[in-house]
């Protein structure tokens, strides 16, 4: 149930980044789904093992890097998905940074749900 709400929460968030964030497109419900399962998917396969290898480059920026590292997952999504575009680094790096801080916020209220 908790999974089902995130990626209905995930795909809402995606729609409105598409609508303020220049430089990101999204075609619509169906998409925003589809492009949130994508990216919760490489989130959970890639992710680690991007902050793996460069698990250095994080430790010497404090951490700062895993910024670089969602933004390039988010634009790398992008790259494969017709329906999801993200014209630059920037608009990457900031609806990357919205998605984390939504996520991390839904997160952090389904915790206190389930206790």
């Amino acid at each position: 149930m908790f999974l089902l709400l995130r990626w209905i929460i995930n795909a809402a968030t995606l729609l409105v980044i598409a609508k303020y964030v220049p430089g990101v497109f999204l075609d619509g419900w169906y998409a925003a789904f589809m492009v949130a399962l994508v990216l919760g998917l490489v989130n959970a396969v890639i992710r680690p093992i991007l902050i793996f290898f460069t698990l250095p480059l994080t430790i010497l920026t404090l951490g700062l890097f895993t910024f670089v590292i969602n933004a390039v997952l988010f634009w790398f999504v992008s790259s494969f998905m017709d329906s999801f575009v993200v014209q630059g680094f920037w608009a990457a790096f900031v609806g990357a940074l919205c998605m984390s801080m939504m996520s991390a916020l839904v997160g952090s209220l389904l915790k206190k749900d389930k206790k």
